[in-house]
């Protein structure tokens, strides 16, 4: 049976889950997840911005905190979901916190959480009506990768040809690891972070050019060796002027007082799912 409060509401339950869980579990914070189809224990549970039908929010528990993991689009959904929430709940407002992306942040320089972002951007338009509702804050990610996400895959997608490599700058990942913590750290440190949209990635920037050497082969390494005397590149990492758009988020590890412990350690991009440290306090 669903609990009737829980520390953490997640409105869907799906690829940072297998991250958040466990570490839930560890912390001992209490929680409950939806899914479509309510499989392995969650409550079933779709959102339909047409719909004005109350049943399947009254199947919801109160939280302390619930987790958006899916996006809203546009204007009203964000007013509709939460009003639809608080119509079927009358125990004191949540907070909220919505999972994004930091694909509207577009400035071809450095992005913080300060930075233009891209106003007409349907989840832009959402998140910016979620925070205009008080009681909120949205965590923009970067890549994400973990378990089956293995960033070495989106080489070939994403720079077929050395053309298609000669333009690509920075890339910026987070691993679901971590997604976890800043969620858990979000919700334990809520007040330093309400009313604000937050860029948050590992602390690297990383050279598409870089990665290619190390994932590409002799191929990716000849084009990338081409492409540094041609662009008069001494080494890489290329210096962040050459990159284009780099995000920084120190600010909101910093807010929350929690540091991403993935990354690239040593250079090589590790995509395991090693265990992170325990959570416990700040």
């Amino acid at each position: 049976m669903t609990a009737k409060h829980v520390d953490l509401l997640i409105l869907g339950a799906g690829w940072t889950f297998q991250f958040l869980e466990p570490l839930l579990r560890q912390e001992k914070v209490s929680f409950a997840a939806t899914t479509t189809s309510g499989h392995d224990d969650t409550i079933p549970f779709r959102f339909d911005p047409e719909s004005e039908d109350e049943t399947q929010y009254k199947t919801l528990p109160s939280a302390t905190t619930v987790l958006i993991t899916f996006p809203l689009k546009g204007e009203g959904q964000s007013k509709h979901l939460l009003a639809l929430y608080k119509a079927t709940h009358s125990s004191p407002e949540p907070h909220w916190i919505q999972l994004g992306s930091t694909g509207i942040f577009t400035s071809p320089a450095w992005n913080d959480e300060r930075s233009q972002y891209d106003r007409s951007n349907a989840r832009a338009v959402a998140e910016d009506e979620l925070l205009s509702l008080g009681h909120s804050c949205v965590l923009d990610l970067a890549g994400l990768y973990g378990a089956a996400r293995d960033p070495r895959n989106w080489l070939a997608r994403v720079a077929k040809t050395k053309d298609q490599l000669k333009a690509k700058g920075a890339v910026h990942f987070i691993h679901g690891a971590d997604v976890a913590r800043a969620v858990l750290a979000a919700h334990r440190e809520f007040s330093r972070v309400h009313g604000k949209r937050w860029i948050v990635a590992d602390l690297h920037t990383y050279d598409w050019w870089e990665l290619a050497i190390r994932w590409g082969g002799e191929e990716y390494a000849k084009w990338v060796g081409e492409l540094m005397e041609e662009d008069s590149v001494r080494a890489l990492p290329r210096p962040v002027e050459k990159l284009g758009r780099v995000l920084d988020s120190r600010a909101f590890w910093n807010a929350v007082g929690v540091w991403p412990v993935m990354g690239i350690p040593g250079g090589k991009l590790d995509v395991s799912d090693a265990a992170y440290q325990p959570m416990h306090g700040n």
